[in-house]
Formats: structure tokens, C-alpha cells, sequence
């Protein structure tokens, strides 16, 4: 694998996860001046939509309202974003979206990688995107699996073995989601809350994930340092880390 700067990729299910989940993180790495890549497998068009298909909009409409809201939220972060148009509800893993995948970890060269946790028993569009990004790591790896396009890679487009980080979902007491990591995004909040604000087909969300930022926060304090009972204004993120981490310092 060849030298790469700091990258991160994001494979989120549909076209709001990355925001809501991941905001932070990603609006932290490029305000490090770091590059961060989104993968949007679907656009949530069926079943993440309901606010416009009351409004008596039609499938191809709402595919482009979400895909303009995505890119928009996306540019608020300061991260560059691909749709992959995969379908939603439901989401089906295949050959073709891993393929797709593989050649995204080739052409970006993550040195981390963030998506959807394993289990999720309210949106199986989720641990299915979770699924084929982490086969389309591992695939991305061999030099003996060719691009989509037929090529073989060379040794500088072959990847290494980038952490893999799920992020919280929505209800993760019943997704099995214990984080081991706490993330510190207090000063690249600003920049998510503006992201969270370019998905009116979602607005019900912003609340709930402002609120589920400050209570990260708290626990981000209290992980962090003295607990003095004295309010504090950080903001978190929760992940949960999947492989293990390679270390010769403990800390």
C-alpha cells in the first residue's frame, strides 16, 4: 500500500445516516484538513422519506430532493459524496454495490472507515450496508480481485487494513450498540448542526440527534476527567469499534 494522507470513509445506508451518526466526526477531520468521502448506497428514497411522499411526490422527485439534501449536507461538512443508487426498503446486497465499493476503497485510500453496526432489528437497509462495506474492505485488500471495471489493481491502489468504526444507531439498546469509543465534537458541532439543517425531508431528527450530542457530551467529560458535578457544554459522538486496535502504548 502506498504512503496516504489521513482519509476517512463514511458508508451510510441512505442519504441522511451520515449526518445524523457521523456529522461530527466527519466535520472533525476535514476541519484537521483531512479528506472525508461519503458513500450514499441509497438515497432513503422509499423508506426514509414519508414527509414527501405525503406530499404526493413521486419516486424520481424524491430521489433527487434527497440526493440535492445529501450533497448539501454533505458540503456543509466539508466532505466530498457518491450516491451508488442501490434501492432501499429494502436494501439488497449484491455483487455489483460491493464492486462499486471496492473500487471507492482503492480510489480513497481510507485510513478509516465508519458505518452502520451489525445488527439493527427496525432497518435491515443498515447492517446490509454495514455487511457489504465490510466485505468490500477485505476484497479491497487482495491484489488478485480486479476493479469494476476488469483491471487488476497495482500495489499502490491496494488498501491496507483501515480501523472500522460503527456509529449509534438510532435505538441502540436494541441494536446491541455498547460504544467503546467517545468522540469529542465539540468544536465541529457547528458545522453538524448545519449539515442536520440540509435534510428538511427529516427535520423530526434534528432535535433528537442535538439532544443525543449533549448527552454524548457529558459522558465524553466524564470519561475525560474530574467529575465535578459542574455543567459542561461539550458535545459526542458514540462508536463502537470492530476490529481491534494495534498498539505498543496503553493509554
Amino acid at each position: 500500500m502506498a504512503e496516504t494522507a489521513r482519509s476517512l470513509l463514511v458508508v451510510s445506508a441512505h442519504a441522511g445516516d451520515f449526518v445524523w451518526r457521523a456529522g461530527g466526526a466527519i466535520a472533525a477531520a476535514t476541519m484537521r484538513g483531512e479528506r472525508a468521502t461519503v458513500v450514499c448506497v441509497s438515497y432513503g428514497e422509499r423508506g426514509e422519506s414519508a414527509s414527501q411522499w405525503l406530499q404526493g411526490k413521486s419516486l424520481e422527485e424524491i430521489k433527487t430532493i434527497r440526493r440535492d439534501e445529501a450533497t448539501a449536507a454533505a458540503s456543509a461538512l466539508g466532505a466530498e459524496i457518491e450516491f451508488l443508487d442501490a434501492g432501499d426498503y429494502p436494501l439488497i446486497e449484491s455483487t455489483e454495490t460491493i464492486d462499486k465499493l471496492i473500487d471507492v476503497y482503492r480510489r480513497t485510500q481510507p485510513t478509516v472507515v465508519l458505518t452502520h453496526p451489525l445488527a439493527d432489528p427496525y432497518n435491515g437497509d443498515h447492517p446490509a450496508a454495514a455487511r457489504m462495506a465490510l466485505q468490500a474492505r477485505v476484497l479491497a485488500q487482495a491484489i488478485g480481485v480486479a476493479n469494476s471495471d476488469g483491471t487488476y489493481p497495482t500495489t499502490e491502489e491496494i488498501i491496507g487494513a483501515p480501523p472500522v468504526f460503527f456509529f449509534e444507531p438510532h435505538q441502540p439498546e436494541q441494536s446491541d450498540f455498547k460504544p467503546n469509543v467517545l468522540l469529542d465534537i465539540t468544536e465541529a458541532f457547528a458545522l453538524k448542526q448545519k449539515a442536520m439543517e440540509c435534510l428538511p425531508a427529516q427535520k423530526h431528527m434534528w432535535e433528537y440527534y442535538t439532544s443525543l450530542a449533549i448527552r454524548r457530551g457529558v459522558q465524553v467529560k466524564r470519561n475525560a476527567g474530574p467529575n465535578l458535578g459542574l455543567p459542561v457544554d461539550t458535545k459526542g459522538e458514540a462508536y463502537m469499534r470492530y476490529y481491534p486496535q494495534v498498539t505498543d502504548i496503553l493509554e
